[in-house]
Parts: C-alpha cells; structure tokens; sequence
C-alpha cells in the first residue's frame, strides 16, 4: 500500500515576518551619484556657466576675505604702540582686519568673475572640456587684469595665470572624483591666491 503523505501537496507553515529578514544594510543603500530626471542632464559632467560664476566668484570673494582679514588683523596688532588701552589695540585690528579683507576678497573675487567667464566662453567655442580651455581662460585673466600695466606687465601676469591654471587643472586630473569638495576648493583658492599674489598683490 503506497504512503498516503506521498500524495499530499508540499505545505509550509505560515511566518508573518518572514518578508523582515532582509539584512539591516541593506534597508540604506542610497545611490552615491546623481539622479537626473532627464538623460540630456545627466550627460553633462561640469557646472554650468552660472553655477562656475557663483563657485569661482563666491569662494574667491569668501576665501580672499577670510585671508585678508587674518593677515590684517596680525598686521594690527604687530602695530599696536606701547600704552594703548585693550578697547584702542581691538578697534585696531578690526579696522586693520577690515581693511584688509575688503582689499584681498575684492582682488579674489574680481579674478574669480574674469575667469569663470573666459572659461565658459572657450568652452561654448571649442565644444570640448579639457584642460586647454582653463589654461586659455588663466592666461586671459592675467592679461586683462593687468592690461592696465602696460604690455610688458600683461604678457607677464598672463604667463602666471596659465602657469597657475595650469597647475590647478593636472591637479584635478589626479583627483578621484568622488573626493569632498572642500578638497577640490581648497586646490583652485590655493591657485587662485598664487595668481592674486604674483600678478595682482593688494596694495
């Protein structure tokens, strides 16, 4: 006589929280790129020419007010005379600070515009981003930042500004991109402060 189980259907007993041993990591897996709504999107991998204006103009502005700032306020207190009362020697260094900071972001923040500006226009002419366009836009900007100079301090302040571009650009090349963006922020003002220096130095 056959065993009756063989003809039972394969049966399991019900677990309502079966569906709840997925693996807790698993609950937090976030995408790590961007997500676009349209594919034409996510084909660009740059800024905008606005989003360059505001990025370059900005933290030029922001880094150049910061560092001017700090290197007036050291020049204001280096300058403090014997005798002075703790309110005379603070007032100091404010104005000193101020003064400063006003005088470093404006020259940062007027480089930033310039070159942010080249660099979109090489890009909308030449049809390709690489590193030509940063160092046309970085010679561009030393020139007619110093056109004023003469022709001689142009061409020279030009070299630096391709030189310094230059350098910021092979050192993005090495960079991962999915480094913070402070990194990449700090390379391009450490650059943008070298140019400052050597073709523009607030006076």
């Amino acid at each position: 006589m056959a065993n009756s189980t063989e003809n039972k259907p394969s049966t399991r007993q019900y677990h309502p929280y079966q569906s709840l041993n997925t693996p807790i990591h698993k609950l937090y897996e976030l995408p790590t790129s961007p997500e676009y709504l349209f594919h034409e999107e996510a084909a660009v991998q740059r800024r905008s020419w606005s989003e360059n204006l505001q990025y370059y103009t900005g933290s030029g502005y922001l880094s150049g007010a910061v560092l001017g700032g700090l290197k007036g306020s050291v020049e204001g207190v280096k300058s403090a005379e014997r005798g002075e009362s703790l309110k005379l020697r603070i007032n100091r260094v404010l104005n000193s600070g101020g003064h400063t900071g006003r005088k470093f972001g404006n020259t940062l923040g007027v480089l930033g515009l310039i070159f942010s500006g080249l660099e979109s226009t090489v890009l909308h002419y030449r049809g390709t981003d690489d590193l030509v366009n940063s160092v046309v836009a970085g010679l561009g900007t030393g020139v007619i930042y110093r056109a004023t100079k003469g022709a001689k301090s142009a061409v020279l302040a030009g070299a630096i500004g391709g030189l310094a571009a230059a350098a910021a650009g092979i050192g993005f090349s090495y960079m991962n991109q999915n480094q913070p963006i402070l990194i990449q922020m700090l390379l391009f003002l450490n650059n943008l402060l070298m140019l400052s220096v050597l073709i523009a130095p607030p006076g």
